[in-house]
């Protein structure tokens, strides 16, 4: 089956069983999942150490474009935190011909942590569940993290490298770390748990040089622009 689409653009294709069709929250480009607080800030804000208005990371492209890209993947289903429990009410149907499932997460051992920075004696790493196969054109990975600048989330999603051009035909589920210990109440059906980004598999090599008379003029020039002209990078680079 083709990895493209109609106007022969490059597409990620996700698929669900049959049963779940049409009740699972469906991943979604990342530029239509910003959060609210994103879409709430201001453009600008009081520098007290410039003593002037100054741009927030609102208006900065790198920030935005990051947490822009690619595809976000949702919470099956609304989890309740309370009392140091994890709780949840999934109403979706039981795996027919294919099994898969129910609950939104599992855990795993701490001890698959052991001597890493996450190994807490004291707490287990949740995983989500994603019932979305998840297939990449020919040649391409997905890079699937935490969703970009999310600090606000309760959790870090651990991060990963798929060939899903290969492995197109099973689960991809998500390990994440808990760390806000006294979060309370519900963390609601649809929160983006991952973000993937195609990444295209190729060859590089690493290339190191002293700036040339020529090349120095250039970062003189393009470092006296970006002081006169705010907003350069978003006129003139940003692809």
């Amino acid at each position: 089956m083709s990895s493209q689409n109609n106007n022969n653009k490059l597409a990620i294709k996700f698929r669900c069983p049959g049963e779940l069709e049409g009740l699972l929250p469906q991943p979604v480009p990342a530029n239509l999942g910003v959060p609210d607080w994103l879409r709430a800030m201001p453009t600008t804000a009081f520098s007290a150490l410039n003593q002037q208005d100054d741009e927030t990371v609102k208006r900065c492209p790198p920030f935005i474009d990051a947490m822009t890209c690619g595809f976000l993947i949702p919470l099956i289903c609304d989890i309740r935190v309370e009392d140091g429990e994890i709780s949840w009410d999934n109403d979706i149907p039981p795996g027919g011909e294919i099994d898969f499932p129910r609950s939104p997460i599992s855990f795993h051992d701490q001890g698959q942590l052991t001597g890493s920075p996450l190994f807490e004696t004291d707490r287990f790493v949740i995983k989500f569940h994603n019932l979305w196969t998840i297939e990449a054109p020919e040649g391409y990975s997905l890079f699937f993290t935490h969703p970009v600048n999310r600090f606000d989330l309760p959790f870090i999603t651990l991060s990963g490298l798929v060939d899903c051009d290969r492995y197109r035909d099973s689960w991809i589920h998500f390990p994440a770390h808990w760390h806000n210990t006294g979060f309370r109440g519900v963390l609601p059906k649809g929160t983006p748990i991952a973000q993937c980004i195609p990444v295209k598999r190729e060859d590089w090599t690493r290339q190191t040089s002293a700036f040339t008379e020529d090349e120095a003029q250039k970062v003189h020039a393009l470092r006296a622009a970006l002081k006169r002209e705010p907003g350069l990078y978003r006129r003139k680079f940003r692809a």
